[in-house]
């Protein structure tokens, strides 16, 4: 055997500033334990990169699951359910409940296995014989993912005699996964992970409680469908049941939207609706089907875009490139909309604006408002949870909602869905098919817009009063015909491949499903089009 690219890493580590853990070989990506080719076009991915903090992560799965593995307890299975406080939560099935004593054992072990520096070995299996493998194992969340897979072939991974599968880039051993630590919570763990800007330090574990019971939620209702695995996502297709889960999925949605309203109604001096959440979330259209609720229930909604209080173009803040910054706060005619929400409180009439965003100015074209008893105002912008937006307005007269697309669908019981991943395709159809938008130009925007979110939304959602999620466990099969062919638009050449190409072989687990019978109304019709709603 010649050398390693983990070898050849070894003699070059000084040149990087983190640790490396994946190589790019001629313009693709390789895992270290695969061999060299002198000839070869090589540089190093670290762990401060995007690809190599998910590559680290998944890893630090496996060692954790193998771990466990070893420590013979009398555990079923573990479940990697999603992510919480920059960590993953975990749960087991079986008759077993964690405790202190059970993390502090896992923990050694796992840095003993760290400490050994054991090799993570890929074997590159049949199809068949991997489903046989799994079948054996009781994992059959795989076998029944592997039973839609198109290649002959799948990678195994195996450490210290553990054999699992795993979606996606792995480290090539043990010595480099050190950083992590683990804590209990609720009825499982919380296996806490360094993120990308600070690759080698363990983040402080911020229970996040209110986002914490809407994922367990939703992860609930995704078992009582028997959709919270690709597999079993593709077996209803397969079995052309999906039209009755579509609507049932709907119904559950349309269910949390009427508990809101009754939210609202308990509190009698509320006149603004405040509706904040990350790109692609589907704050439009959740809008609109709150609206229609309170219209039900005797409220007069009247939509109102913070966007339309953009300062002047030639005054709007501008980012670390010299761009606009339209995602800080300071990018909002703050006094202005204070003025005009206090005005509007005080039962004043308003001329409101409209953001001309061709000339980038406010207009006033007559759009007049006064509200009555009865009027409340449903507003909708991504610094709407941080009160320095609405500083003069008082608390009470405040109702705040979170809202996200939080995935409750694994791939496996040890491969989650990215919550941000599903974001990422809604954006994706929707910027071509309202746009014209490339996926080159929607995947070069997509970090800046994650470093927007970070700042300016995540660290104030759990300030909402309730919090919404629009995820669908269905929309990646809708989402991949028109997802599909403009990801292969990308090529080899943009720096946009990788990602792309990432996107492509994880769209490549799913079944397509048609979009026809997804009702009108429904959040996924603001990317795929044909809803009811002007969106």
């Amino acid at each position: 055997m010649g050398m390693t690219l983990a070898q050849l890493a070894q003699e070059k580590k000084n040149e990087y500033k983190d640790e490396i853990i994946l190589a790019n070989v001629n313009g693709k990506l390789k895992e270290l334990g695969e061999e060299y080719a002198p000839d070869s076009n090589v540089t190093f991915v670290t762990t401060s990169t995007s690809i190599g903090n998910e590559t680290y992560r998944r890893s630090v799965v496996l060692l954790m699951i193998a771990a466990i593995d070893k420590m013979n307890r009398n555990i079923d299975k573990v479940v990697v359910e999603y992510s919480l406080s920059k960590g993953l939560y975990c749960t087991f099935d079986g008759d077993f409940r964690p405790d202190k004593e059970f993390i502090d054992e896992v923990k050694s072990v796992m840095h003993s296995m760290v400490g050994k520096d054991l090799p993570i070995k890929k074997e590159l299996m049949k199809i068949s014989d991997a489903m046989n493998l799994f079948e054996e194992k009781g994992m059959t969340d795989k076998t029944s993912l592997f039973k839609y897979r198109r290649s002959s072939f799948v990678n195994v991974y195996d450490l210290n005699g553990y054999k699992d599968y795993f979606y996606g880039y792995m480290a090539s051993s043990t010595g480099m996964l050190g950083v992590f630590d683990i804590f209990l919570y609720d009825e499982g763990i919380v296996l806490q992970l360094p993120v990308k800007n600070a690759p080698l330090e363990v983040p402080e574990f911020n229970p996040q409680t209110k986002l914490f019971n809407v994922l367990k939620e939703s992860t609930s209702w995704a078992k009582m469908l028997g959709m919270s695995t690709v597999g079993e996502l593709n077996d209803h297709i397969t079995n052309g049941d999906m039209t009755s889960f579509m609507l049932t999925q709907e119904a559950l949605q349309e269910q949390k939207i009427v508990e809101i309203v009754d939210e609202i109604k308990k509190r009698p001096h509320t006149k603004f609706v405040m509706i904040a959440g990350p790109s692609s979330s589907g704050k439009t259209t959740f809008s609109h089907r709150l609206s229609i609720q309170l219209m039900a229930n005797g409220y007069k909604p009247h939509p109102i875009a913070v966007d339309n209080y953009f300062v002047e173009r030639e005054q709007t803040p501008l980012d670390e490139n010299g761009d606009y910054n339209y995602e800080d706060l300071h990018a909002v005619d703050i006094e202005l909309f204070n003025k005009h929400m206090s005005q509007l409180l005080n039962g004043e009439k308003v001329e409101m604006p409209e953001f001309n965003f061709k000339f980038g100015r406010k207009e006033y074209n007559g759009n007049f408002l006064q509200l009555g008893e009865e009027d409340v105002l449903v507003i909708e912008g991504i610094h709407c949870l941080n009160d320095e937006l609405s500083y003069s307005l008082p608390i009470d007269s405040k109702f705040k909602i979170y809202i996200s697309a939080l995935t409750q669908l694994n791939v496996d019981e040890h491969n989650r869905v990215s919550t941000t991943d599903g974001r990422l395709l809604r954006r994706l159809a929707r910027d071509y098919r309202t746009r014209g938008a490339s996926a080159k130009k929607t995947l070069s925007m997509w970090e800046s817009v994650r470093r927007g979110e970070e700042k300016n939304i995540f660290p104030f959602q759990e300030q909402a009063d309730v919090m919404f999620n629009s995820a669908m466990p269905y929309e990646p099969c809708v989402l991949k015909p028109f997802v599909e062919p403009i990801l292969f638009q990308v090529t080899e050449a943009d720096p946009e491949y990788q990602e792309a190409n990432r996107l492509l072989k994880f769209l490549n687990y799913f079944l397509s499903c048609g979009y026809e019978n997804v009702p009108i109304d429904s959040i996924l019709r603001e990317f795929v089009g044909g809803g009811c709603f002007k969106v």
